[in-house]
């Protein structure tokens, strides 16, 4: 009997399978969703009967809802195993929350490359690649990784960081376009804030939105100005009156420049105003929320992170210690681990170019910061410079360092210990101990 489409149900092209069929296998049924923004492919494998089942749904919720509801039917209970191109987004948003259906991310390059290994033409439709998705479960099961929901406050931490992320690249496109815009007309009050992402500056384009406006204010104006905005160093004050007085003449007094440039300006300054303010709301919940984690001490001691990458680094760890089982299986997830190719007698390291980007920026990052606070990590970034190596190879090469350390305390729980580390350099003889030393005698003297 041929299955009829029902709401969601779209395309059918196998028969239906008995009720609560139970197998043998750890899953009834096998599953592969070939994602898209309208609609989602579907192949089922059924393991009791080994027939295949293909259709087709919306991507509304309540035909994912529908959908799913017909895998009870047939089902019942039973685990089925699900495979999706997508770690994170709608689909396993709304599948997630179904205790029988295991889901099971697989990388779109890994589903790509399958597919071009068995079809060199590069041929590509939606379902195969949903059978594809089946098949790599059925016979590569055992290098794949069920996705599991964790803690629910560190999968809320991580999207807080991420989205605050975002709202920081937009504080920096919004400052570079303000920039751009104030060049055209009023170039000298790029000289007297260092500062563009901030409220003052902000304040004072709109109160004084050209250079002629800045110098018709009175120094007693102009000081009060400043006191409102929190700045009390008299000599600070002082130097940016003396700029705005001797600032000279308009770049430019045509009408047809300066007014759409200004108006450009102003509205651009309202929408860094809202982002910025926008950013201390997410500050403080990300604030909130890391502090009501219990490894945030671990990461609050390392040195560099800060109120925004202590957060970030909480997150790329994550709270599930097995995940990790050495160093170099977490600085590999994160890209931090060069990659070794090997083909006849040619050999090349190269940069990881597949991992979670937000991850290894948060790592390179903080580590960037870190030698600025740690006395060892700043004397083996100098030791890499000197041996000609770039700033992002020097960099690249202290992460790695950092990562075995992370990993350690992170398994232990115990706090990073500058002092206990460098002891620890000692007693092994290191030459960045040596290096260390070196430094030191040299200071003193």
């Amino acid at each position: 009997m041929t299955t009829t489409p029902t709401k969601s149900t779209a395309i059918a092209s196998e028969t239906t399978i008995p009720l609560a069929i139970q197998a043998t296998n750890d899953y009834v049924a096998y599953v592969g969703i070939d994602w898209a923004d309208r609609k989602n492919d579907i192949a089922l494998h059924d393991y009791a009967t080994g027939t295949w089942q293909d259709s087709v749904i919306q991507s509304r919720p309540q035909d994912i809802l529908d959908w799913v509801t017909q895998l009870r039917e047939r089902y019942g209970t039973a685990k089925i195993a699900v495979a999706l191109e997508q770690k994170r987004g709608p689909l396993l948003y709304a599948l997630c929350q179904y205790e029988n259906l295991v889901l099971f991310p697989i990388n779109p390059r890994t589903v790509a490359n399958y597919r071009k290994a068995f079809q060199p033409s590069r041929a590509k439709s939606d379902p195969v690649d949903a059978r594809i998705l089946v098949e790599l479960m059925r016979k590569h099961g055992d290098k794949l990784t069920a996705w599991v929901a964790g803690c629910p406050q560190h999968r809320a931490l991580r999207q807080w960081v991420e989205s605050r992320r975002m709202l920081v690249g937009e504080k920096v496109r919004l400052t570079n376009r303000i920039t751009a815009s104030l060049k055209s007309y009023f170039p000298q009050v790029l000289d007297w804030f260092r500062d563009k992402d901030t409220q003052v500056f902000c304040d004072f384009i709109e109160q004084f939105d050209d250079v002629k406006a800045a110098q018709a204010a009175t120094p007693e104006t102009l000081t009060q100005f400043f006191h409102r905005h929190h700045v009390v160093r008299r000599s600070a004050i002082q130097r940016r009156i003396e700029q705005i007085k001797d600032a000279g003449p308009p770049l430019t007094e045509d009408d047809a420049i300066v007014i759409p440039a200004k108006t450009l300006t102003l509205s651009l300054i309202t929408l860094l105003k809202v982002v910025l303010q926008q950013l201390t709301k997410f500050n403080q919940k990300i604030a909130e929320l890391f502090e009501s984690l219990p490894d945030a001490e671990l990461f609050q001691a390392l040195p560099g992170a800060g109120p925004h990458l202590a957060p970030r680094l909480l997150v790329a760890f994550g709270e599930d210690r097995t995940r990790f089982r050495s160093a170099q299986a977490f600085m590999s997830y994160i890209g931090i681990a060069p990659v070794k190719e090997e083909s006849g007698k040619k050999c090349w390291v190269h940069w990881r170019w597949s991992c979670p980007i937000f991850l290894r920026q948060t790592f390179v990052e903080w580590v960037d910061q870190a030698r600025r606070h740690s006395t060892w990590s700043q004397a083996f970034y100098l030791q890499q410079k000197q041996a000609g190596k770039s700033h992002p190879k020097a960099i690249r090469a202290l992460a790695y360092k950092w990562g075995r350390i992370l990993w350690r305390c992170w398994q232990d729980g115990v706090p990073y210990d500058e002092e206990k580390y460098i002891a620890a350099l000692r007693r092994k003889k290191s030459p960045l101990a040596k290096l260390l030393g070196v430094q030191k005698q040299s200071k003193q003297q």
